[in-house]
């Protein structure tokens, strides 16, 4: 997924998405120039954010 696409399903802006990448909260890869975060990374990071709300 890429970050415009990550922070529209997470409804944060630009910056929000790249601190969570740069503090490790949600992995990420780098494709040439590109930003990726992959699907799965995406979910478990999810997923850590209901384990913490409940």
């Amino acid at each position: 997924m890429t970050v415009p696409e990550v922070m529209a399903r997470l409804r944060l802006g630009r910056s929000a998405v790249y601190d969570l990448i740069r503090t490790n909260r949600l992995r990420s890869i780098t494709i040439g120039c590109s930003r990726r975060i992959p699907y799965g990374s995406y979910r478990s990071f999810v997923a850590s954010r209901l384990e913490e709300a409940a």
